[in-house]
């Protein structure tokens, strides 16, 4: 496996992913969004384990400005508005090659091999 968890230190959840991993003794690599963020293809990648873009929002960030700018954005226009603003994304992002989920998600995390 080669994990990846997104997320920023302030971020609860993302201590619980980080936790989740290191009880089971499984290496990963961990990514301050504040500080390198996601690169354009990993977005992307993102967003197709996901689903959608719209699953990566966070209605409840703290920068309601930024996330109703993106959230009423044209579709085209959205990736790179979320580039240029990771607050406003769910967190921790975890991949796992090309598998990814947006949010605490250990039942899922269990199953990846």
């Amino acid at each position: 496996m080669n994990i990846q968890i997104f997320g920023t230190k302030k971020s609860q959840d993302t201590k619980k992913a980080e936790r989740f991993f290191k009880e089971r003794g499984i290496r990963f690599q961990s990514v301050d969004l504040a500080v390198k963020g996601l690169s354009k293809r990993e977005l992307e990648s993102v967003i197709r384990a996901a689903g959608s873009l719209e699953a990566l929002l966070d209605d409840k960030c703290k920068d309601q400005d930024a996330y109703l700018l993106i959230k009423y954005l044209t579709d085209a226009e959205k990736p790179a508005k979320l580039l240029e603003n990771p607050q406003v994304m769910r967190q921790p992002i975890v991949r796992n090659g090309q598998q990814a989920t947006v949010g605490y998600c250990p039942d899922i995390w269990k199953n990846w091999k």
